[in-house]
């Protein structure tokens, strides 16, 4: 068995441990507001079955670092507004991780803490209807 010099579990300590994490309720009361981008980063498979949401947008983990960067060809103008950014995954593991090299990059943003299972079981709002 190869031994690994970091875990996961313990880089997402390391990132959760320097960026700002956001509370599901917190979160939830965001929805709507027209100067936050929450933006989902689960796979798209992900999505589908679990639902969205509302009014979140879709970048996929393997490609967020270039739909950030306005010199990459894959930039996204979405990421260039002066908005408050909040990344989601099911759990926020892969936000974590996200976030934090997202800051490294230069780039302000935050995650939701405990990730889009936490925000189902809050009852926060979820559209099933992807388009």
């Amino acid at each position: 068995m190869k031994t690994l010099n970091i875990s996961a579990a313990q880089m997402v300590a390391k990132a959760r441990a320097r960026i700002e994490e956001v509370s599901t309720q917190d979160a939830i009361a965001l929805v709507g507001n027209p100067d936050t981008v929450i933006v989902d980063i689960r796979d798209v498979r992900e999505r589908k079955r679990s639902g969205h949401i509302p009014g979140s947008i879709h970048a996929p983990r393997g490609m967020i670092e270039f739909w950030v960067d306005p010199d990459s060809p894959y930039y996204k103008d979405v990421f260039g507004q002066d908005k408050r950014y909040i990344f989601h995954c099911a759990s926020g593991w892969r936000s974590a991780l996200t976030v934090a090299t997202l800051q490294d990059m230069g780039f302000e943003a935050a995650h939701l803490k405990d990730g889009f299972s936490d925000w189902v079981s809050a009852g926060g709002p979820v559209d099933k209807d992807d388009k």
